[in-house]
C-alpha cells in the first residue's frame, strides 16, 4: 500500500509552529477537516482519546498519531514537520519533530493496520527521515515520503 494511496501534496505541512502536542494535535486535526471536510472537534478528539491510550510518538522524534472516524469515507493523511521538536512522551523520551496523522473509517479493518504499518516502515528507514528533514518545502517533503522504496522487509 503506497503512501500516495492516503496522502495529498495538500496533507502535507512543511512547517507546523507548535509548542506543545496538544497544540500539535489541534492544528493537524484542523487540517485534516480542511482537507475531508469533517469536523476539527472530532478528529481532534479522537485523536486526543488515542494518546490517552499511550503515546503513538514511536521514537527517533517521529509519532503516528490515528484514530478511526464514523463519517470518514476512507483513509486518510497528513503529515507535519514540526518547525522544533516538542515533547510527545514518546517511548524513548526524544521530543518529536516528524508527525503523521492517519485518520480512517470505523470499518477500515485491516486496511487501517496496514497504513500504519507502511507509514511506521517508511517513517523508521534513517536515510528517509534524514531527507524529511532537510527538505525545505511541501513538493520536496511530499517526494520524499512517496517516493520511498517499498523493497524493505516488513
Amino acid at each position: 500500500m503506497p503512501l500516495t494511496d492516503f496522502l495529498t501534496p495538500d496533507a502535507v505541512v512543511p512547517s507546523l509552529r507548535v509548542a506543545s502536542k496538544k497544540q500539535a494535535l489541534q492544528d493537524v486535526a484542523a487540517k485534516a477537516a480542511e482537507l475531508s471536510g469533517l469536523s476539527e472537534r472530532e478528529i481532534f478528539d479522537t485523536l486526543l482519546q488515542r494518546e490517552r491510550l499511550g503515546s503513538t510518538g514511536i521514537g527517533q522524534g517521529i509519532a503516528i498519531p490515528h484514530g478511526k472516524l464514523p463519517k470518514v469515507e476512507k483513509l486518510f493523511g497528513v503529515f507535519a514537520r514540526l518547525e522544533r521538536p516538542i515533547d510527545f512522551e514518546s517511548l524513548d523520551g526524544e521530543p518529536v519533530d516528524l508527525m503523521f496523522v492517519l485518520i480512517a473509517p470505523e470499518s477500515a479493518g485491516a486496511d487501517h493496520l496496514k497504513a500504519l504499518a507502511r507509514v511506521a516502515r517508511v517513517l523508521r528507514e534513517p536515510t528517509t527521515t534524514a531527507k524529511l528533514r532537510a527538505a525545505r518545502d511541501r513538493d520536496a517533503l511530499y517526494a520524499v515520503l512517496t517516493q520511498t522504496p517499498t523493497s524493505h522487509a516488513a
